[in-house]
């Protein structure tokens, strides 16, 4: 069993595909759109093959009483990186070009090296080795 993919409902596709590729080297699918729901998405492959669908729906942050409507969100996922160094690498490189750093580099009492950072809608990425 494996996780197929991780979605994210997102304010602003444009900025945050941006952050993956440059960042996290994710290749794009090429844009779903449903007009009726006001609706689009896509999905970002790693190398790894693991993926991750960005969804964008004003609607859903609009109907108060719906099933739309999310309360809950995710805690964070982590994308790994291969290496100690790689993780420090990827996090000074964050941290230089302006975003939010919130876990320095550092093992885990579950034996993760990881950082933590904020991507441009403030979900939790950690970056583990």
């Amino acid at each position: 069993m494996k996780i197929e993919h991780i979605a994210l409902r997102v304010k602003s596709l444009k900025i945050m595909i941006e952050f993956y590729e440059q960042y996290f080297g994710a290749d794009v699918s090429s844009l779903y759109r449903n007009e009726s729901r006001s609706f689009t998405s896509c999905f970002l492959r790693f190398k790894s093959g693991c993926r991750l669908e960005l969804m964008h729906w004003p609607l859903a942050e609009t109907t108060q009483g719906s099933e739309r409507v999310q309360t809950y969100g995710l805690v964070h996922f982590a994308i790994s990186v291969g290496s100690r160094d790689m993780v420090n690498s990827l996090t000074e490189c964050l941290r230089a070009d302006g975003w939010k750093i919130v876990g320095e580099p550092r093992t885990t009492g579950d034996g993760y090296y990881e950082s933590v950072v904020l991507d441009p809608e403030n979900n939790r990425v950690e970056i583990t080795a």
